[in-house]
């Protein structure tokens, strides 16, 4: 497979694919890369798309670089990315995993985008942290107080991230999938229901399939539900 790699004001892309008239951005999720992008690329170019994928910052070659994976941070960057496929592209479609879903819906509800495929989407950032303040205890008033509350599970619980979120609702209307694992521990299957009827989304449930598709089943359901909506 032909691939390509750029730099767009300093945000590393990964171009796969022979050219062609349409293409898909890809957002990995949080502890991904753009490289993730080979795999759905394997099924999406032979269809007459490219692939066009970025490293979102503190992820992939920006580790150790200033840029933080801040919302605040990531949403310009999404959308001049958008600007560039949307120049090089006669039509721009989205794949997107996790938090990265999250992003690109907020970076991108306003843009012109043929359709978007979503795995293991976070649709409700508001009732994901609150979650996470109920696992590590921390009532809304501790962490308006303190500002930043570390956790035992890896997360910072940020009072100014919480402000953030209420004040950017996510409005989605584009043409979407979405592949949502019933034991997905981050968003409840009540949420991502409520995110359905909202968008007009459709969502396909994989039995036993978990927030992170890792097992050969799971992956090989993840294949073949890209490659039937592609």
């Amino acid at each position: 497979m032909q691939t390509k790699h750029l730099t767009l004001k300093n945000i590393p892309l990964l171009l796969l694919g022979e050219p062609a008239r349409d293409v898909y951005l890809y957002v990995h999720g949080k502890m991904g890369s753009k490289e993730e992008a080979l795999a759905f690329a394997e099924l999406a170019c032979p269809m007459g798309y490219q692939v066009l994928a970025i490293d979102l910052p503190e992820h992939g070659e920006r580790k150790g670089r200033p840029e933080k994976f801040l919302p605040w941070v990531v949403l310009p960057e999404l959308q001049l990315v958008y600007q560039y496929a949307k120049v090089h592209w006669r039509t721009v479609s989205l794949r997107a995993t996790s938090i990265g879903a999250w992003l690109s819906m907020l970076a991108l509800s306003e843009k012109e985008l043929k359709q978007a495929l979503f795995v293991s989407p976070v649709v409700d950032m508001e009732n994901l942290i609150g979650k996470m303040m109920q696992w590590a205890n921390v009532t809304e008033a501790q962490l308006e107080q303190t500002g930043e509350i570390p956790t035992n599970f890896g997360e910072t619980l940020s009072w100014r991230y919480l402000c953030w979120v209420r004040e950017n609702p996510v409005h989605w209307h584009t043409p979407t999938q979405v592949l949502y694992g019933d034991a997905d521990n981050m968003t409840s299957y009540d949420v991502i229901e409520a995110f359905r009827r909202e968008s007009g989304a459709h969502l396909t449930i994989l039995e036993e399939g978990e927030h992170w598709f890792h097992t050969e089943p799971q992956l090989a359901a993840l294949q073949e539900w890209e490659r039937i909506h592609l």
